[in-house]
């Protein structure tokens, strides 16, 4: 690829690209209580020659934020590429970033968190990934690629070696694993299907239709129930996980691609491209449609469950609805196209990737006012917590961030 210097133009062009692929790691960290918060923060870098830029790392990097005090205490260079997911292991001592390089080879990076430094580097050789998730045991990472790749990764943490791939269809974006850790669901883009796969084995064990196009998977705290939504459809296919069968198709807004599932697993919520739409896993029908922000990229929900916090690309802010009334009661201006969203385990503070602003907004939830600013990086487009508490989902991983589709 011919070097590319960097420029507002070119970072919107990129951005395009990693809204294509970026998938944020979402896990359950249990045991790790006392050890100090910390925000990750991707950054992609200006791909330029230049050896500093507003003080920041040029280059494709992390960067580590002590969430007591919103300083930056280290910068963690990951070397040429887009990072494109982080998984967290559930101790808490090792980050995975999934990186994609120019020369579409997928490069994970094994970062120390005690040292925040870089110790180990493992080759998927070629191929573009979409999202990278530990299982809930700690003990295999897994990596989704999308295109044509017919194939997740699999590495073993123990060692960082490669052990045998899982064969599915191409394009599998995003991944999530029952909370016993036996079966994984994984998002087939290109097929239309969800993969079910023996977590013991890693053998394919059935495929499930659903709608058109499905980037991302999740499952219910009791195990007993999967929503995907399907972006091309406007819908949301739900799986009974004891019969591995579709039970329920419930329309949605439009373009629906993320989704997040209440700690109590009483209500999903969905992402669509301007409201979201509220589900009763009781009843699986919408009891709600609540208007928000153009085009939102994440969605989290508080620990205590109370609230939903959205980001909004195009309108540059964060919207905050009451789960409770299912209302908007905030809406929150941050940085522009904000991306990466977390939530501190304690549910006092949400971290805000702003991938324009090069910076990284710190909502205070007691308010819903940003109260920090952190100069993260050159465009960072995720963000994660560790020690890491998600509400979303209960002892599984990932989506992380979702996706929009290729033709975005």
């Amino acid at each position: 690829m011919e070097e590319i210097t960097y420029d507002k133009t070119y970072r919107k062009h990129t951005l395009i690209r990693v809204l294509e692929i970026t998938s944020l790691t979402i896990l359950v960290l249990a045991g790790v209580a006392s050890a100090a918060p910390f925000a990750y923060v991707t950054n992609l870098g200006n791909y330029s020659n230049d050896t500093n830029y507003n003080g920041a790392i040029p280059t494709p990097s992390v960067a580590v934020i002590d969430t007591a005090t919103n300083n930056i205490t280290a910068r963690v260079p990951l070397g040429d590429g887009w990072p494109v997911g982080v998984a967290v292991n559930p101790e808490g001592t090792k980050l995975y970033v999934a990186s994609a390089t120019i020369d579409d080879v997928c490069i994970v990076y094994v970062i120390d968190t005690a040292a925040n430094t870089v110790n180990t580097k493992v080759n998927i050789r070629s191929s573009y990934p979409s999202g990278i998730t530990f299982n809930p045991a700690g003990t295999r990472v897994y990596v989704t690629k999308q295109r044509d790749n017919t194939d997740i990764s699999v590495i073993n943490p123990a060692t960082n070696t490669l052990m045998a791939p899982i064969i599915v269809g191409p394009s599998t974006y995003d991944i999530a694993f029952t909370p016993d850790g036996k079966k994984i669901y994984a998002a087939n883009s290109h097929n239309n299907t969800i993969y079910i796969i023996d977590a013991a084995t890693n053998k394919v064990t059935a495929n499930i239709p659903v709608g058109d196009s499905p980037y991302e998977v999740v499952v219910t705290p009791d195990g007993k129930k999967v929503y995907v939504p399907n972006y091309n459809s406007s819908t949301v296919s739900v799986i009974d996980t004891a019969t591995d069968n579709v039970t329920a198709t419930v329309p949605v807004g439009d373009s629906p691609h993320r989704v997040a599932v209440t700690s109590d697993g009483n209500k999903v919520y969905v992402a669509n491209n301007d409201t979201v739409s509220v589900i009763d896993t009781a009843t699986d029908t919408v009891i709600a449609t609540v208007p928000v922000g153009a085009f939102s990229r994440e969605i989290v929900i508080s620990p205590d469950g109370s609230k939903v916090y959205l980001g909004n690309l195009y309108n540059n802010s964060v919207t905050v609805i009451n789960t409770k009334t299912n209302t908007v009661t905030a809406r929150v201006p941050v940085g522009e196209w904000p991306m990466g969203i977390a939530v501190t385990p304690d549910g006092t503070k949400v971290y805000v990737a702003n991938a324009e602003s090069d910076n990284v907004s710190v909502i205070d939830t007691a308010t819903d006012t940003v109260i920090a600013t952190v100069n993260a990086g050159i465009y960072p487009t995720g963000v994660v917590i560790v020690p890491f508490m998600d509400s979303n989902m209960s002892a599984q991983s990932t989506e992380a961030v979702s996706n929009a589709t290729e033709d975005t």
